[in-house]
């Protein structure tokens, strides 16, 4: 049986959706980034699905990639200080998909998921305003 993308999960759409109408090095490295974290997160979800505690070290993996792409995305000045609130949001959403990970717990992961995509898709957001206002 061939899979059908349009009913494969996803768990990232606004990050790869903010990250994909930019047109920047950095935007396109939080784009594939994500990408590569929305497909361990699919293996994890199945996982966690059928019962099974595999996959969870590559999507933590992944996540810890993309939140690093979105912190050098978004500048380490910016990050540190006007970010900070951002920055917490994001790490403490990819603390929740790692606890619900290691306890099996499917509606605890997809809740935390939901977060963690709004947080990096807000930075992005950010970012690129900031860009579009130094580059008017």
């Amino acid at each position: 049986m061939v899979p059908n993308p349009a009913r494969e999960p996803t768990f990232l759409p606004l990050t790869m959706s903010a990250a994909g109408d930019a047109d920047d090095e950095g935007a396109r490295t939080v784009r594939d980034r994500a990408e590569a974290a929305d497909r361990a997160a699919a293996d994890c979800w199945l996982s966690l699905v059928a019962g099974c505690t595999s996959g969870g070290q590559t999507l933590i993996s992944r996540l810890h990639d993309l939140s690093e792409a979105t912190s050098s995305y978004a500048g380490v000045r910016w990050w540190l200080s006007h970010g900070s609130v951002h920055r917490r949001r994001v790490v403490e959403a990819e603390h929740r998909i790692d606890d619900a990970v290691r306890e099996g717990d499917g509606a605890e992961f997809a809740e935390a998921f939901v977060g963690y995509d709004q947080a990096v898709a807000t930075v992005v957001v950010h970012v690129q305003n900031r860009l579009g206002k130094l580059s008017s």
